[in-house]
């Protein structure tokens, strides 16, 4: 990890680590794992809040350092911005559009959109870890560099391993929250299909360049509207939206 991640993931360990030992005597043991206990639904919220944040500012940072070493100036921003895979999902874009919806049906989307992103990171994280370093020809001749011609900084590499592995967590999270506030049957949600992947492999180097600014565009909206739902879902489930 690198310095700016570092003192965030001390704060989210040691945070897990004090509510993890908090109001567990009713458990005689307490396995390992940030949601792994049944503890109070308050402090199912504080992780996940913690958690959701930690993902927003981790794929915001790697967002950027991608676009400022490989695409910056290269227009693809006209094309990422209807190009989510989860853009058919009914996310509301505001606090306003959020608040109308039921607590329960905003819930289930954001566990939806978490599971939604779970192909798009293994590939990620597959697809920048093969990424192979090659003598920097244009990066000397003082042109820009590409992805054929210089291996992504290892900060953006343990960012996206980083973020699957806690997108996985906040998703278990998740499931922990429903099953204590859902009423009914659980409902299990189809959540739309990643078709982005041969986009990554492709020799063109504009198309494959585009293609890794469109996932990580998307993983920053989508990670930022899930902080904002789940602040919200806390103000609304714990505090009667008194907050």
């Amino acid at each position: 990890m690198d310095n700016k991640g570092g003192p965030f993931l001390l704060v989210l360990v040691l945070v897990s680590s004090l509510l993890l030992c908090n109001n567990v005597s009713s458990m005689p043991t307490c396995p390992s794992g940030p949601f792994t206990c049944r503890v109070p639904l308050g402090e199912l919220f504080d992780r996940a809040v913690i958690l959701s944040d930690y993902i927003h500012n981790l794929s915001a940072e790697m967002f950027n350092e991608f676009d400022r070493r490989y695409t910056h100036g290269r227009g693809f921003i006209t094309k990422a911005i209807n190009g989510c895979h989860t853009s058919l999902l009914p996310t509301p874009e505001d606090k306003e559009q959020a608040q109308k919806i039921h607590y329960e049906d905003l819930l289930n989307l954001v566990l939806t959109v978490l599971r939604s992103w779970n192909e798009p990171l293994y590939h990620l994280v597959t697809e920048v870890r093969g990424l192979q370093e090659t003598p920097g020809t244009q990066e000397s001749l003082g042109m820009p560099e590409t992805l054929g011609t210089q291996q992504a900084p290892d900060g953006i590499l343990t960012k996206a391993i980083e973020i699957e592995e806690r997108n996985k967590q906040l998703a278990e999270g998740m499931e922990k929250i429903i099953e204590q506030v859902q009423t009914g049957a659980r409902r299990n949600e189809p959540y739309p299909t990643w078709l982005g992947f041969p986009s990554l492999q492709v020799a063109d180097e504009d198309t494959r360049l585009s293609a890794f600014y469109n996932l990580l565009h998307c993983l920053r909206r989508d990670s930022h509207k899930i902080d904002n739902y789940l602040k919200l879902l806390k103000c609304q489930i714990i505090y009667d939206s008194n907050c």
